[in-house]
Order: structure tokens, then C-alpha cells, then sequence
């Protein structure tokens, strides 16, 4: 029965590949905080660039703008403290709790965002970045 329960799983359920969180290429030029890998980052986790732009805004308390791939923010904010933001964006947006696998959506489900595992089929509500 096992065996019968493995073959009906989905692949990426099974597999045991290890995903690597991205990680964010920041630097501090003056009064400003330049990511240089904005689009990439969010392009492996399956993200929209204008999710994570807002949510860094709300957290840092601050202005930015996307410049092709990079985006720059008002402030000085350091690459530890990207990091941070960064990894906080993820477990709440990208990581599903149950199985923390990265292979999620974001559904729309009767005017509540959930988070949708691909891989293990767990439904969670996220926060609504506003």
C-alpha cells in the first residue's frame, strides 16, 4: 500500500533535491540601498518583483523604485538586514509550513490570499501587503 501511495504523489513530493534560497546581492552607495539581483531573486522563487517590492517598503518604512533588474531604496540598510528581510518574505510568502518546500502559488480564494503548496497540496491564508 505504500508503494501505491508513493506512485501517486507528485513528483516534486518525492524528489529530494534541496532547493538553496537565493540570496540578495546588496550594497550601500550614500543615502541608498542597491539590490543588485531584485529580478533574478524572485524569479527562482517564483515570486512577482511587485509583491516584494512591497512588502520591503512597508517593512523598512521607506521609498524605492525598480531600475530594470536592481531596485534602490531610500536609506541605508546593510546586507545583514537585507538578508533578514528577505528570509522573513520567504518563510511567510514562498516556504510552505508542512512540508517547507518552496513549490507554492499565491491563489485568490474567495477574497482571501492563501498560499498554495504545489507539492503537498497544504492551503494557508498569507497577509495582504497593502
Amino acid at each position: 500500500m505504500l508503494a501505491r501511495l508513493y506512485g501517486s504523489l507528485p513528483e516534486k513530493t518525492v524528489s529530494k533535491e534541496r532547493f538553496e534560497l537565493p540570496r540578495l546581492e546588496s550594497n550601500v552607495q550614500g543615502k541608498k540601498t542597491i539590490i543588485k539581483n531584485f529580478t533574478q531573486a524572485l524569479k527562482s522563487v517564483k515570486r512577482d518583483e511587485k509583491h516584494f517590492y512591497k512588502f520591503v517598503t512597508k517593512e523598512t518604512a521607506t521609498a524605492a523604485i525598480i531600475d530594470g533588474d536592481k531596485l534602490i531604496l531610500n536609506g541605508k540598510f546593510y546586507p545583514d538586514m537585507m538578508d533578514k528581510l528577505f528570509t522573513a518574505y520567504l518563510k511567510e510568502y514562498v516556504m510552505c509550513q508542512e512540508c517547507n518546500k518552496p513549490d507554492t502559488e499565491i491563489i485568490d480564494r474567495n477574497g482571501v490570499k492563501m498560499l498554495k503548496c504545489t507539492a503537498c497540496g497544504a492551503l494557508r491564508p498569507v497577509k495582504v501587503i497593502r
